[in-house]
């Protein structure tokens, strides 16, 4: 390893969940396994009504809790996590992943050890959503991407405090391609690598597929209004609306009735993505957007 690359970086971990005690269960239960172990597992209890708490405590008694007594949903819970956190990396997970190494972190930290830029690595998942997954066999080297999922990415805490970190204001959905194209424009890299595999099952429990895409659509259209240089944001919140209209029609009809509430809650919010407008060069963004999904 060269000399002045900085080694022995520490590892933590975080999620954030709400009702699912069953399945924080089950990942707890893998986290326990994991060896060598985080140096510190922080969760958080968005509104929780049910066990997670008592869940939390009887298998992973070493880990930090944080209570939310009201929602403030997933975005604002992991942001608060990686303020908290006294860790260099934090892998990222949701309640119903985890990876299936037990020595994920041997595994990827020498990657940033090596990399100074690189500010997100994350991993391919075999999930229930797309069964074909599940049996999949994962090859090649690292590959840079244009975003992540927050169900089983490590990142950078000291990039993503330089870079203000996620955008809170979204609630939920599209903070990881918004923080993405962030890191990109600083000359950070955000990369697949399928040294490691994570394990989603992808719990149907308190997701509601027609309000998450609802939310990532207007947060879609927010993180353009503040990022994108005009007049090219002109040009891309008019495709963005038409690809989302494509995608909503080709769940039915029932979604595509529905397709203005994401246009009317966007408009709504318009005032506050115009005030935190801080647009990129356009150079970097259309770099960001060759980049593969």
């Amino acid at each position: 390893m060269d000399e002045g690359i900085r080694t022995g970086l520490t590892t933590g971990l975080m999620i954030t969940t709400r009702n699912r005690a069953a399945e924080l269960q089950r990942t707890c239960d893998a986290l326990r396994r994991l060896n060598p172990a985080p140096v510190e597992i922080l969760i958080t209890a968005d509104a929780c009504t049910d066990a997670t708490v008592n869940v939390v405590k009887s298998i992973l008694p070493q880990a930090r809790i944080f209570v939310n007594e009201q929602p403030r949903g997933s975005i604002a819970s992991r942001d608060r996590m990686m303020r908290e956190s006294t860790a260099d990396l934090v892998l990222s997970l949701d309640d119903d992943s985890y990876p299936e190494q037990i020595d994920c972190v041997a595994r990827f930290t020498p990657l940033f050890d090596q990399n100074q830029r690189l500010a997100v690595l994350h991993f391919p998942q075999r999930s229930d959503e797309f069964p074909e997954s599940l049996s999949q066999n994962y090859g090649g080297g690292l590959q840079r991407t244009r975003s992540f999922p927050s169900s089983g990415a490590v990142l950078r805490r000291s990039a993503y405090l330089e870079l203000s970190g996620f955008e809170t204001a979204f609630f939920h959905a599209y903070e990881e391609p918004d923080y993405a194209l962030r890191c990109v424009a600083a000359g950070y890299q955000v990369m697949m690598w399928p040294g490691v595999t994570v394990r989603h099952h992808y719990s149907q429990h308190e997701r509601n597929e027609i309000g998450i895409h609802h939310r990532h659509a207007r947060n879609e259209r927010w993180s353009t209004v503040m990022r994108c240089p005009f007049p090219q944001m002109i040009a891309l919140i008019l495709w963005r609306a038409v690809r989302q209209l494509r995608y909503a029609a080709g769940r039915g009809w029932d979604w595509v009735w529905r397709e203005p509430v994401w246009w009317f809650q966007a408009i709504r919010g318009l005032p506050a993505a115009l005030r935190h407008r801080h647009p990129l060069g356009w150079t970097a963004y259309r770099s960001w957007l060759s980049l593969p999904g």
